[in-house]
């Protein structure tokens, strides 16, 4: 397969149509308004005054707003999508605008089951059009700086990832089941494969909920992720952790054979290589602890704002982004793999997490297009690491 972009004018902003305004859609319509990479070309929502609400409110008012994707999307030209309406919807709307012609970029998860980001991943490739989830996390300039460090410490053993806030939500969240790896686990998990640059192999978990807990499903977990090559990944966390809170990325810290990096989260990681080990710069040092420059990083995009840069410029070049759907199938399916684990009390693999959604995702499928595709991967994990890691990429065209 091969990725060609072309835009009439590669250096024309590209005219986007967001659907959903609510609560985070606010957020991407700020963004979005005032990003000079993009045209706020419309806006689609299943409430129109809300969105002309949250348009005015952002000065916005003069954006086009409608209730059908595909009405609005044509009459506006628009040339690519960004979908931020709530999980359950992310399937329909990315379906819709793929048959529509256009890429989108849709807000993490992909979908609310393994089975349905299977089935997102075969209309991408049976439409040719991109699909990008933003994994916002992934863009912390902090985060690649530990990325760099990492990179330094040789053979890589161990990952640990801790994760203790206390937030009173109210609302779903206080009455989700597997609340915390549900709804926040994804970004560690995430970050760990990119951290890595590595898919899991297995994972054993377990939850539980705290006596003092205000949440009704367990707000406690830890994970031990077998990633490939050997490595372990484990993530320790809780949602009803009052005092020395981590930050919202929690506290890493990750050990080679040349030496140990660690990540508060938030300020520049810090390194030690053992003596004789190489250190910053290439040379041979002993034992040494200092900041990594970020330099590298320079005023790079953060958080939504690396995600919209990364979509925008990979519909410039072709270059297959970060949280490209085949790969990102993967940090759901550490997700869905270390709910089953704890469910059961067993180690459980990443394969048959996939096999399993594979067959429902066959079982369902209701796009014709889509099915085809499905049925011709003999291994889905295989089919989603070979699309995933490809340097080559989807065909589309921009209008």
């Amino acid at each position: 397969m091969s990725r060609v972009a072309t835009l009439l004018d590669p250096s024309a902003p590209v005219r986007v149509v967001q659907v959903g305004a609510g609560g985070m859609g606010r957020a991407w319509l700020r963004l979005l308004g005032e990003s000079a990479e993009v045209e706020l070309a419309g806006v689609v929502d299943l409430n129109p005054q809300a969105a002309r609400d949250a348009l005015t409110a952002l000065g916005l008012g003069s954006v086009p707003v409608g209730a059908s994707l595909t009405e609005l999307a044509g009459a506006v030209g628009a040339q690519a999508v960004v979908n931020v309406t709530v999980p359950a919807a992310h399937h329909p709307v990315n379906v819709e605008a793929h048959f529509l012609g256009l890429p989108v970029l849709c807000e993490k998860p992909a979908a609310p089951t393994v089975a349905e980001a299977l089935s997102l991943a075969a209309v991408a490739d049976a439409t040719g059009q991109l699909l990008m989830i933003s994994q916002s996390r992934r863009y912390f300039r902090t985060l690649g700086a530990f990325k760099r460090q990492a990179a330094r410490l040789g053979e890589i053993g161990l990952l640990t990832c801790d994760f203790f806030k206390a937030p009173h939500f109210g609302g779903f969240r206080e009455e989700m089941e597997h609340v915390l790896l549900v709804d926040m686990a994804i970004h560690a998990f995430d970050a760990a494969r990119y951290l890595l640059g590595r898919n899991p192999v297995s994972v054993y978990c377990e939850e539980f909920n705290p006596g003092w807990s205000w949440y009704a499903g367990d707000a406690a977990a830890t994970a031990v992720f077998e990633m490939d090559g050997g490595t372990r990944f484990v993530y320790t966390g809780s949602w009803c952790a009052d005092g020395l809170e981590t930050s919202w990325n929690g506290s890493w810290r990750i050990n080679g054979a040349n030496g140990t990096a660690a990540w508060d989260g938030a300020a520049a990681p810090v390194a030690e290589h053992v003596a004789g080990a190489v250190a910053d710069g290439g040379q041979p040092g002993s034992a040494s602890s200092s900041p990594d420059s970020l330099a590298a990083e320079g005023e790079t995009p953060e958080e939504i704002a690396g995600a919209l840069a990364e979509f925008v410029r990979s519909l410039r070049t072709g270059e297959v982004p970060a949280g490209e759907i085949h790969a990102n199938v993967l940090s759901l399916a550490m997700v869905e793999a270390a709910v089953r684990s704890s469910q059961t009390g067993q180690k459980v693999l990443i394969w048959d997490v996939l096999d399993d959604a594979h067959r429902q995702a066959l079982a369902v499928e209701s796009v014709p297009a889509a099915r085809e595709v499905l049925a011709s991967w003999a291994s889905p994990l295989e089919a989603l690491e070979r699309a995933g890691h490809s340097e080559q990429s989807v065909s589309m065209t921009l209008g």
